[in-house]
Formats: structure tokens, sequence, C-alpha cells
């Protein structure tokens, strides 16, 4: 008898067990995993089914993909893991992060950065600093401005939290050939980064937070605030001012000030225990003032000053090309445009000043090849255009990849397995489907 309540007890609850997914994935509304950094495919397969994707098997790898996606315990499995890894091991699962001393998060790029283990060599620095005096000078002589930013990375701002392992003695950076070459060439440069270290002794707020992987929005008003005055006097204009009459200090993160906590997709998150800043900006209003376009060729350091409001109310409504791509704010309402589908010239030359910021982890890219074609645009136009008609299949279909989640998730993983950027992952693919050789 006693077996038989056994059996039949070990019954009723395999059956609940077995049972417990489907109830929930019945009672529960939001099906959608809400998870930072992570490629959701968000597309059902039935709503686009076709005969032929049956029998090609395509329907059901798009079936099972969008399942694994919209799982019931998807997000709850993904941050118990996550969680297991962080305080088991003190490990995160947010692809090329590594965490330092005091719970210091950095982008582990960003610390072989700060010891020169991603010096790309004085030759190609200088190649391309030589071209980018060669766009600046011709710029200058239609009225426009050209200048170079060099903003601060974390791992070499925040050294002290760095693990030992990844220190040693630092021969030559990025940044370093940089700085000297363009002072010798006479480039207009801008030295953020220099200018970071020079307050880091004082600060009264951190200038960059522990969750974090940019500068702390304090850090970035003061950023902002420097580069409007570098621009009034390189241009010779008056721009609206950035200021602050009030400054909220608080032990909880706003802005961007934990956006590597946020992909962390942690069950619980850790205490900060740090105070950070928030002033609370206000800019000047005058129309008369703000009539000087700047267009910004960045890295995601400059998305913070794009959420401030900085483009709209300072800059004269001028864009923010994304890596020298993604083009913010959107030109059209009805598709997302790329830089290379646009007339490069014609919206060079529709600004009056162009910034390209790059932060110290991003130094050998610098400029994604706007440099480059610039400079190529304007000393043999008939080899830009020739180049740029031949390359546009290839960007063609990268833009699909980009904005279809089933093959941006394919580039992504591609990306990860074979340690390389996202980017070049895309072209690879992008010239797999296009058919070329």
């Amino acid at each position: 008898m006693k077996k038989n309540k056994s059996y039949n007890l070990f019954v009723i609850i395999a059956f609940v067990a077995l049972l417990f997914p489907m109830l929930r994935g019945f009672l529960k509304k939001d099906k959608d995993p809400h998870l930072t950094g992570i490629v959701i495919n968000n597309v059902n397969p039935d709503s686009l089914f076709k005969k032929d994707q049956w029998f090609s098997g395509e329907y059901q790898n798009l079936k099972d993909d969008y399942n694994n996606d919209h799982w019931v315990f998807k997000e709850d499995f993904v941050r118990l893991n996550n969680q297991f890894y962080y305080t088991a091991f003190n490990q995160l699962r947010v692809n090329g992060f590594v965490s330092g001393k005091d719970n210091y998060v950095y982008s582990e790029g960003y610390i072989f950065s700060a010891y020169g283990d991603d010096y790309i060599g004085s030759k190609k620095i200088i190649s391309k600093l030589e071209k980018a005096l060669v766009v600046q000078d011709t710029l200058k002589k239609k009225g426009i401005d050209l200048f170079l930013v060099f903003a601060p990375g974390k791992g070499e701002y925040c050294t002290e939290q760095i693990e030992d392992k990844y220190k040693h003695l630092i021969k030559k950076t990025n940044y370093e050939e940089y700085v000297e070459g363009s002072k010798k060439l006479g480039l207009n440069v801008l030295d953020l980064k220099a200018y970071f270290q020079k307050l880091k002794p004082t600060t009264p707020y951190p200038l960059f937070p522990k969750f974090g992987h940019h500068w702390s929005y304090y850090g970035e008003c003061l950023a902002v605030d420097t580069i409007i005055g570098y621009i009034e006097k390189l241009h010779h204009c008056d721009l609206p001012d950035i200021f602050w009459n009030k400054i909220d200090v608080v032990d909880s993160s706003r802005s961007r000030d934990a956006d590597v906590l946020k992909s962390m997709n942690l069950y619980s998150n850790p205490k900060q225990h740090m105070k950070l800043a928030y002033p609370e900006v206000l800019f000047e209003n005058d129309t008369l003032k703000n009539i000087t376009r700047v267009l910004t060729i960045s890295d995601s350091y400059w998305y913070g000053p794009v959420y401030m409001g900085v483009g709209k109310n300072c800059f004269a409504g001028g864009q923010f090309w994304y890596y020298y791509n993604k083009i913010i704010p959107n030109p059209s309402a009805t598709e997302k445009v790329e830089v290379w589908q646009l007339d490069l010239k014609q919206n060079i030359e529709s600004n009056q000043v162009i910034m390209l910021l790059y932060s110290e982890g991003n130094l050998p890219g610098f400029g994604n090849t706007f440099i480059e074609d610039a400079y190529e645009l304007y000393t043999n136009p008939t080899a830009y255009y020739l180049r740029i008609n031949k390359e546009k299949t290839i960007k063609e279909f990268s833009k699909q990849i980009r904005e279809k989640p089933m093959l941006l998730k394919k580039a992504t993983k591609k990306s990860y397995d074979l340690q390389i950027p996202l980017d070049s992952a895309i072209k690879l693919d992008a010239i797999k489907l296009a058919g070329i050789d």
C-alpha cells in the first residue's frame, strides 16, 4: 500500500512538473524575454508561412529559433545561469567584458588598449593622419572645420581596479602615437583623455562608474561643455551654452551609468556602493546661436550626448554617424538609412564643423574608413565612385543582416565563435549571400 501511495505521489509530481511549463506559458501574458544585449527573434514564421519553406526545412528552423527565444522560462534561466557564473566565479556572461577589483567591470579590449596590446604601429597611424590632414585642409577652403577628439577609456582611467594578470610594462599605445602624430602634422585635436586625467585627482564625483562602460553622466556633461568651447574657438562661432544649477548626488545609477550591469542580465543585481552625480542639464535657448551645424562621427561614447539633446540644442540639428554607419536621427520616415546610401560629398558639405570622436579602445579603427573615403573622394573622385559602386551589393546585404533578427543572430554567433568584430562577421555573411568569392 505504501509503495502504491509513493508511486502515485511520484506520478502526480512528475505530471505536474511536465505540465507546469505549459500552464505557465498559457497563463503568462507577456512571453517576450526582457533581456538586454541579446538578439531576440520576434518574427513568428507562422505569420509569413510559405509552402517552399516547409519542404526545404527553413520553416522548421525558423520556428525552432522563435520558440527557443520565447520559451516561457527563457529569461529566468538566462538570469539564473548568469548569476551563478558571476557569484561563483566573478565572471560576466557579456561578450568581451570582464570583472575587475571592487566590482568594477571593463571591456577587455579597453584594458588591452590601455597597456598597448592592440597597438597597430606607427606606419598605419601616420598614414591615416596624413590623409586626415589633406581632408582637413581641403574642407577648410570650403569653410568647414574638421577636428579629432580622443576620448578616455575606462581601462586607462581606472587602472587601479584592473586585475593584476592584465598589467605589464607599457611600450607604446595607439593613443600616444595618435597624439604625437597629430601635433607634428598640425591637425585640429581635442585631447579629452588628457583632460580627464588632469581632473582625476580633484574631481568631486566619479568620471567613470563601476558598472558602466562609458564615462559617467557627470563626466559626459564636462566633456560636452569642453567640446562646445573648443568648437567655438576653432570655428570662430558662438554656440548655445550647456549649464546646470543643480546636481543630484545619488547611490543608484541613472542614465547609462550601469549599462553593462543591464547587459549582465542577473537574477539579482549587486549593490553599487558609489555616489554618482547627475546635473540637471539646461541649454541656452538662443536660435541665433544654434546655427552651426556639426556632424559627429563617433563610437558609442556619443550616444549619451545625443540622448542629452546636444545635437538638437547646440549643433543646429547635426547628425550623429554611429561608427560611420547608422544615422541618428534617421533621415527617412519610411526606412532605415545608412551612411553608405548617402551622397557623401553633399552631406559633408552641408555642415560647418565635422567632429571625429573615438574612445581609446576604438583607436585601431579610428574613423571607420571615413578619413580614407573622404581623402579619396577629394583627391581621386573617379576612383572613389567606382569603388563604392562595386561595394554597394555587399553593403545592401549587410544592411539586411542588421535588420533581420534571424540573420543578425547568426552573425553574432559567428562573431563570438571566430573572435572577430560583429561588423566583420556581418560582412562575411553578406559576401556569402551576395555570392561573391
